[in-house]
């Protein structure tokens, strides 16, 4: 076992709580996989074994984030969150196969869904715009954690008020999807998009608020000003 990874788990089963396990399994519709350990504790293991992971080559790191990963325990998913993250000045074009091949095998919950997308993913897609052509292809997968991707990695980028056209055109690939995980995940995305493109969002929700499933409607909508929630929100 890489010495490490032995490390953080001996860590994290230090940390271990019974009430902790049980308390964040009511937050989750899958059954999860995990220590029971609260977050805060979560993100300082990760930053504390920091130090010993600068030496290596990305393509390392990048090997023990997959080893955490393909243990399929939360907490660990937070960890290689954590690190793949901490090597952004890194990353290289090529690196979204790394991350679509995580997504694709080894998310199975929606925190590690959106703890990777919105920071590690979020990230590489502002440092090369051009790959959001991937984010297209994520929205059309078989696989939710795929979808959701697609458009929770487009989270901070749009309250930045970047890549609105594209951010409308996942919505469209995403309008009708059934699964409501997606559902709020796109929602969440278009939420995002309104803080600085309010009035081309509300727009967009107009056009069509009859095909969008209301759980997406209803997040996409909750920071408008009244009078637009209420005109979003008639039959």
């Amino acid at each position: 076992m890489n010495h490490l990874i032995e490390e953080v788990r001996k860590e994290m089963l230090s940390y271990a709580d019974d009430a902790t396990r049980a308390g964040s399994q009511r937050f989750f519709k899958e059954k999860l996989t995990a220590y029971g350990v609260k977050l805060p504790l979560v993100n300082a293991v990760a930053k504390r074994h920091l130090k010993s992971l600068k030496p290596l080559q990305k393509a390392e790191i990048f090997e023990h984030c997959t080893e955490l990963w393909q243990s399929g325990i939360f907490e660990e998913s937070v960890v290689a969150c954590n690190w793949s993250y901490a090597v952004r000045s890194r990353f290289e074009p090529g690196d979204i196969r790394v991350f679509k091949s995580w997504i694709d095998n080894y998310v199975n919950n929606w925190a590690s869904c959106d703890t990777l997308c919105n920071h590690t993913v979020g990230e590489f897609i502002e440092m090369y715009p051009e790959k959001i052509a991937e984010l297209k292809r994520f929205a059309v997968s078989g696989n939710r954690w795929m979808r959701r991707a697609a458009a929770v990695s487009l989270i901070i980028p749009a309250r930045k008020g970047l890549f609105l056209n594209d951010i409308f055109e996942i919505a469209d690939l995403l309008l009708a999807d059934r699964d409501d995980l997606v559902q709020k995940g796109y929602g969440w995305m278009l939420k995002a998009a309104s803080e600085s493109h309010l009035q081309e969002v509300f727009g967009y929700v107009m056009r069509n608020k009859g095909l969008m499933p209301r759980t997406s409607l209803r997040y996409a909508i909750e920071k408008m000003p009244a009078e637009m929630r209420k005109q979003a929100m008639a039959k």
